[in-house]
């Protein structure tokens, strides 16, 4: 039996690792078995709690209630608290996803003791070192001595780096191992897709049974920190939205909130969004909510990296409000656009998806048993 101490942090993570414990409990049981710790990155009820009911892993064994604090301070204060249980339960290996503040401190808490590092999400690349998610993946991967990448692209940029995509076991954070995974969101979206149907009443209670509309979201510091991007960005979706007479709904994540309330309470702009016809904020939402928002919409608008992808798993086109994206497939294929927080770019995105509903979107995420396949390999190699 091999033991596997899985964190998580934030929402993505929550939602990633569902995948992970289902295949477990499914077909690993006998062979591996999962320790959850929580670092408390997401503390809010609404973008954490809510999917850890929703989508059935278990209650955390552990959680840190790291809260929100600088990047220094923060990822300071996990790698301290999860060195300490590294300590405390031994563990063959440590189990990370993509590219959060709890992603590297995790990493590097585990690296420096001799555990195993396995990385969900390896190989991710957007180019851009001024986000602190790109040094978090970078730094990750060269510290895993397990590396999952869901796309070509991904392992591309791996050997890029000097990975050899061929090494042979027994793997070490000097020779680590390198696989094409697929991807295990891909995994869920199929999963929850229809348990979504048969639960999620958010298309009634909106009141958008049958209807076009748009799922916008908003929430990384690039955006929201920026009065003059915020302030364009709701402005360019409030007049889409009231232009072409078709809902718009973003769920508000609270860093959202909080900043447009410190920018723009009590005036025009907030007024004007809070009673618009169209535009329609929202409270965050659970994963089965958003699949459902996101297999219903004409198309989506975000700068969520997995709100992107899954909206391209659900074939809707998508408008990213970043100036790069590490998931550049679904930009090749045609289905996605790189609008950043430009205006005349965001609108005349919109225009061409409006008008154009024959996209494509070919199989670029695996076949669905991602989580299975990894799984496999951990209880082989670790």
């Amino acid at each position: 039996m091999k033991t596997i101490l899985t964190v998580i942090g934030a929402r993505p993570q929550i939602i990633k690792a569902a995948a992970i414990s289902r295949a477990i409990k499914e077909s690993f049981s006998g062979e591996l078995k999962e320790i959850l710790l929580h670092t408390g990155q997401h503390y809010d009820a609404a973008m954490s709690q809510i999917f850890i009911d929703q989508l059935g892993i278990p209650e955390p064994d552990i959680n840190l209630n790291a809260g929100s604090g600088s990047h220094g301070k923060q990822t300071a204060f996990m790698l301290e608290g999860i060195e300490e249980q590294l300590d405390i339960h031994k563990p063959d290996g440590l189990l990370v996803y993509g590219d959060t503040n709890s992603t590297l401190a995790a990493a590097l808490a585990a690296s420096k003791i001799h555990i195993p590092v396995i990385h969900v999400e390896a190989g991710l690349r957007s180019f851009n070192k001024r986000m602190p998610e790109e040094i978090n993946r970078i730094g990750c991967d060269h510290v895993s001595t397990m590396l999952f990448s869901p796309t070509i692209t991904g392992m591309e940029n791996l050997a890029n780096e000097n990975f050899k995509l061929n090494a042979a076991p027994p793997f070490t954070i000097d020779t680590p191992a390198v696989y094409h995974s697929g991807d295990v969101m891909y995994d869920n979206s199929l999963y929850f897709s229809k348990i979504s149907e048969e639960k999620s009443t958010i298309l009634d209670d909106l009141g958008l049974r049958g209807k076009d509309f748009i799922l916008s979201t908003i929430h990384r510091p690039s955006n929201t920190d920026s009065e003059d991007r915020l302030e364009g960005l709701m402005e360019t979706l409030l007049e889409i939205a009231e232009g072409n007479k078709t809902p718009l709904i973003l769920p508000l994540h609270p860093r959202t909130k909080a900043k447009l309330e410190q920018f723009f309470s009590g005036e025009s702009l907030m007024n004007r969004l809070e009673n618009s016809e169209y535009f329609r904020f929202v409270p965050p939402c659970g994963f089965l909510d958003i699949i459902a928002l996101e297999k219903n919409c004409s198309m989506v608008m975000s700068d969520s990296g997995g709100v992107q992808k899954e909206a391209y798993f659900f074939g809707k086109p998508c408008l990213v409000f970043r100036p790069q994206t590490e998931w550049i497939e679904i930009i090749h294929s045609g289905c996605a656009r790189l609008v950043d927080a430009d205006i005349t770019k965001i609108k005349e995105g919109y225009e061409y998806f409006k008008n154009n509903t024959d996209l494509e979107f070919p199989s670029l995420f695996g076949d669905g048993k991602a989580a299975h396949f990894i799984c496999k390999q951990m209880v082989k190699h670790l």
